[in-house]
């Protein structure tokens, strides 16, 4: 019996993946997870991607696999991992809501490129994002970038669910936030159940957004046609 940081019991660590459950709200990062530098953590995956290549039979001689071994690396510190350094994070200025804008603002179809922790498989899907001005707006492209930062990391949908919306009410000082994300799981598309049509949803709902009629609301504008 395995007992995760959730305080839930599992029967073994494996359990966890298979079941695609979190154990915290907050990504899971070491004390030290930056003492590295970027290149000196390429330098290690680096060698580590060759050990695995090297153990399933793979010819690193052969021309097209020769690079595989420093592009996985970097591809895994500078694109899909990015989002783990907070030094990545974009700065989310916000505005004077000067025009006195004060009904819901809405963000849809914002692509999800992301990567499951369970399997470090890939999770694509779309993100609709919304808030409600309390005196600050932001601009729209930094919804897209905030979503496209926290998605750059092994991931748990309902985390990056959660994250997307506490960072953004934490820049406009305002509960009024929500997510929904509905996207494929490679993990589960691709591999054991292998069913392909299946996409997992998402919501985390702040401030007035937990109002029925409110939520009601923003669910039928993520309903449209997208406008072009």
């Amino acid at each position: 019996m395995f007992e995760g940081k959730n305080g839930m019991s599992y029967e073994n660590i494996d359990e966890i993946g298979e079941n695609h459950v979190g154990t915290s709200a907050q990504t899971p990062l070491r004390e030290d997870a930056f003492k590295l530098s970027d290149q000196e953590k390429i330098d290690r995956i680096q060698e580590n991607v060759k050990d695995i290549l090297n153990t399933l039979g793979m010819d690193l001689s052969d021309d097209s696999l020769k690079g595989t071994p420093k592009r996985v690396a970097k591809a895994f510190v500078k694109e899909l991992f990015a989002g783990l350094n907070p030094a990545n994070k974009p700065e989310l200025s916000t505005f004077d809501n000067s025009y006195k804008y004060g009904e819901m603002l809405v963000e849809k179809n914002i692509v999800v490129y992301s990567t499951c922790e369970h399997h470090l498989l890939p999770i694509i899907g779309r993100a609709h994002v919304a808030y409600m001005s309390k005196g600050r707006v932001i601009g729209l492209s930094k919804m897209n970038r905030i979503v496209e930062h926290f998605a750059k990391r092994p991931q748990v949908q309902e985390r990056l669910t959660m994250q997307v919306v506490q960072a953004l009410q934490e820049a406009l000082g305002t509960d009024d936030v929500a997510c929904v994300i509905d996207a494929k799981h490679l993990c589960v598309n691709s591999r054991g159940i292998k069913d392909i049509e299946s996409s997992t949803v998402t919501a985390e709902y702040g401030g007035m957004f937990k109002n029925k009629e409110t939520k009601r609301e923003f669910l039928d504008y993520i309903k449209l046609d997208t406008a072009l």
